[in-house]
């Protein structure tokens, strides 16, 4: 299937429209790509096992010795000189002893899999989980690996991942974006909205930034100068309305303006759609509280701690369930913005022990809560979440408390939309450092190929024209990883 945006006629208006916002990101989002003889529907190549994806993305590169991968040699040598039987790029001078994990390690679930305290809540829903282990990255920059992971590229200029779902499914809800973004609270991390962009798809299919935590969660969607009231704004609405159609009727064979007048349609509709899925107050209490909502603070303090990482984590993925049960194809969930002293993401090079737990245990509570609340509607089964990070961090220490970056090896994983829980596939080495078998690593083209295939699409078919390239999501690499699905 290769798509070319510029020979459809309608995308093509959007994607150079003027509108911008959330009328130009959702405008034709609900029409998915169009295929002929296929048998299935919206052009796919084969059945799909899931309809839609939450991402959520650990900005800052989380530790997967400290939470996930259980490094038993480590704390065999703990202390002892780092001796990797190599040349080591580090990032910084993150070479120093070896370190353990200062955090304690347990099984869970009916597989047994070993997880870290600070993880602890993600034990009641280990069994539906697929583990990665033997990810591996290209760089150790945060910039580079974060578009790596985000788009498939370390360069700028491609689309996010969730403009390519976007691009190939549409949305199933006409006053809805397909694709949405939960930033970080404190703000963007490295890239900011270009992790998100379309790029050289159709304009609508770039993320919109939505910010649950504040007064005007999506920009520019109403007003907000005092002197405008909801009459005035509502007369000025059938003002532009009235004035569109008579310039309408004089040019009947005009498309353009008739796309121009359904785009700002959809943004009326979206200003009830949109603020109806943010608005929490008729969830249950026992829904807020297994998000860790029942006790929200006015302020928190500047540091960063479990209590202000449990609200805010939480609350993004129970606005991601709202969202999907709405018909938007894919949400991303950001955790750590972009980097600052103090630490205000999961770059944790000073020490471990002052940022993964509060960041940890906020993001565990509000995804073992995601997973139990999707899997009780009967969602899980055809939503992919998928749990992923620039890379990991070394198995030696930094100063005495902190680790450096490892692009060499680190963790992802999967749940619901068709991936077998309870399993763990590939291996890192006994210190965490590369993969164990470094021939047979998975890469983020593998992530993405197992993603789009449980999404009914073949990863090589799904391309767009472009400067002469058919480009796709996972490039010129890429493989099923078949071991994690069910």
């Amino acid at each position: 299937m290769i798509m070319n945006p510029s020979s459809i006629s309608r995308r093509s208006f959007v994607s150079q429209s003027t509108m911008g916002g959330l009328a130009l990101a959702s405008m034709l989002s609900r029409e998915p790509l169009q295929g002929a003889g296929t048998g299935l529907p919206a052009g796919l190549h084969h059945p799909p096992r899931a309809k839609r994806v939450i991402q959520l993305f650990m900005a800052g590169a989380a530790s997967h010795i400290d939470m996930f991968d259980h490094k038993p040699e480590l704390i065999k040598r703990h202390g002892e000189k780092s001796d990797f039987g190599e040349h080591v790029e580090a990032f910084q001078n993150g070479l120093g002893p070896w370190m353990k994990s200062p955090f304690a390690f347990k099984r869970h679930g009916k597989c047994g899999k070993l997880l870290s305290e600070i993880v602890e809540p993600l034990g009641e829903v280990v069994d539906d989980i697929s583990f990665v282990h033997n990810m591996v990255g290209k760089t150790g920059v945060h910039s580079q690996a974060t578009y790596l992971q985000a788009t498939g590229f370390q360069l700028p200029g491609f689309p996010g991942a969730g403009s390519w779902v976007s691009y190939a499914l549409g949305s199933e809800n006409e006053d809805l974006p397909a694709f949405v973004v939960l930033p970080d609270h404190r703000g963007f991390a490295s890239n900011g909205p270009k992790n998100w962009g379309s790029a050289f798809l159709p304009t609508h299919t770039q993320g919109t930034t939505i910010f649950p935590q504040r007064s005007n969660p999506i920009e520019d969607l109403h007003p907000q100068a005092n002197f405008v009231t909801p009459e005035s704004h509502g007369e000025g609405v059938d003002l532009i309305n009235r004035i569109n159609r008579m310039h309408q009727q004089q040019r009947p064979l005009d498309p353009r303006l008739d796309s121009r007048i359904r785009s700002y349609e959809l943004a009326a509709r979206l200003q009830l759609s949109a603020t109806d899925a943010l608005n929490l107050s008729k969830e249950p209490k026992h829904i807020k509280k297994m998000y860790g909502l029942e006790n929200p603070k006015k302020a928190y303090p500047k540091k960063i701690n479990p209590e202000e990482e449990t609200e805010y984590f939480g609350r993004k993925c129970l606005i991601a369930r709202r969202l999907i049960e709405r018909g938007v194809r894919f949400v991303q969930v950001w955790s750590g913005n972009d980097n600052g002293f103090p630490r205000r993401n999961w770059d944790s090079h000073e020490d471990m022990t002052r940022d993964h737990p509060s960041l940890a245990m906020g993001m565990a509570r509000g995804t073992a809560a995601l997973i139990k609340d999707l899997k009780q509607r009967g969602l899980l089964e055809d939503t992919i979440i998928h749990w992923t990070t620039e890379f990991g961090r070394m198995p030696s220490s930094q100063g005495s408390k902190g680790r450096d970056h490892n692009p060499f090896v680190f963790t992802n994983w999967f749940a619901g939309g068709g991936f077998n829980g309870g399993v763990t596939h590939g291996q890192s080495d006994q210190w965490g450092y590369k993969p164990l078998d470094r021939k047979n690593p998975t890469t983020v083209y593998d992530s993405y190929a197992t993603m789009l295939h449980q999404l009914g699409f073949d990863h090589e078919r799904l391309t767009v024209r472009h400067n002469s390239i058919d480009r796709r999501l996972t490039d010129v690499h890429g493989h099923v990883v078949k071991e994690i699905l069910a």
